[in-house]
């Protein structure tokens, strides 16, 4: 119950609060966190692992094109430019390595587990 007089500064600290609690996202999952970021001729993180029904998202932060491909052909890319973005979601577990098709040696992999 709030008192019957409210200072200003009571005032701006439960408005700041309020404000604060607002402008929060809530509980970040980690299915909303499923992004590789391809940058310097790398994929990060080089190692993902996600459960069965996760979108994970490829963006291409590098100056040039690139190309995710899986190495047993489950998903494939369009050439990414600068700013360009990927996704695939995945519906079974397993290890899904994959690679840059332009750039063989980038290389990276996404476990799914249940």
């Amino acid at each position: 119950m709030l008192p019957k007089r409210v200072t200003r500064r009571q005032l701006a600290t439960l408005c700041a609060a309020l404000g604060l609690a607002l402008a929060l996202p809530g509980p970040l999952r980690a299915e909303d966190a499923a992004r590789v970021k391809i940058d310097n001729f790398t994929f990060t993180p080089q190692d993902l692992t996600v459960k069965v029904g996760t979108t994970v998202t490829f963006e291409n932060d590098d100056d040039i094109p690139h190309v995710v491909v899986a190495s047993d052909n489950s998903f494939h890319s369009k050439a990414l430019d600068t700013g360009d973005t990927y996704a695939f979601t995945f519906t079974k577990p397993g290890d899904f390595p994959y690679f840059c098709g332009i750039h063989p040696h980038m290389q990276g992999k996404i476990t799914v587990t249940q």
